[in-house]
């Protein structure tokens, strides 16, 4: 089987990317959206493989485990948040003077 650059096989497997997001609602994950998930196939399961055949691709959406999904997307929420940048941060004598 042929080998392609992977997004574009994007469109040819939306219904085993449609299949897998349903799959996370009924389990209570409603915030997965499509190109959530096709980000973490890319940067995280195809990190070091630019080609695959088509049927590596649907094995590998249709095999993707909630809490694999889960942990990246919480370690990338860690990386966008600057902890020490934030406006909120107040002086502990705010509003004491």
């Amino acid at each position: 089987m042929d080998k392609q650059p992977l997004d574009n096989y994007r469109q040819h497997v939306k219904p085993a990317i449609i299949s897998k997001l349903e799959e996370f609602n009924l389990l209570g994950y409603e915030d997965v959206t499509e190109d959530k998930l096709w980000s973490y196939l890319k940067n995280k399961k195809w990190k070091k493989t630019t080609e695959l055949a088509l049927h590596e691709v649907v094995r590998d959406i249709l095999s993707l485990k909630v809490g694999d999904f889960m942990n990246y997307a919480t370690v990338e929420s860690y990386k966008g948040t600057s902890w020490f940048e934030s406006n909120e941060v107040k002086s502990p004598l705010e509003g004491l003077i």
